[in-house]
């Protein structure tokens, strides 16, 4: 979420540091788009938003209300929308072979 939010404070070696500038450049990008749709926006709706999110550098406000409204289907995504009770890595249904390359049947 902090990568999401433009907040990950950890910077690591100066590859991994190089591959998060890379990311957030793109996230930028994807949040310049969905910015520009959210500003096309109409009536007093429209008018809450332009000033809401002002921000046309980094669109923090924008990535903080996407990923507040957004995390419970990206966790879902990143899990295979795995219940509670099931392992990312359990025996296939039909083979008892583990799954690998599916975290469900």
């Amino acid at each position: 979420g902090d990568i999401v939010r433009g907040r990950d404070l950890f910077h690591g070696n100066p590859q991994e540091s190089a591959q998060r500038k890379v990311l957030d450049e793109k996230l930028k990008e994807i949040f310049k788009e969905i910015h520009s749709d959210v500003m096309s926006t109409s009536g007093s709706n429209g008018r809450a938003l332009q000033k809401r999110y002002k921000d046309t550098d980094n669109y923090y406000e924008l990535r903080e209300d996407w990923w507040a409204l957004n995390r419970d289907q990206v966790w879902k995504a990143i899990t295979c929308n795995a219940g509670g009770g099931n392992r990312y890595f359990r025996q296939t249904c039909g083979s008892g072979e583990w799954a690998k390359d599916k975290c469900r049947c």
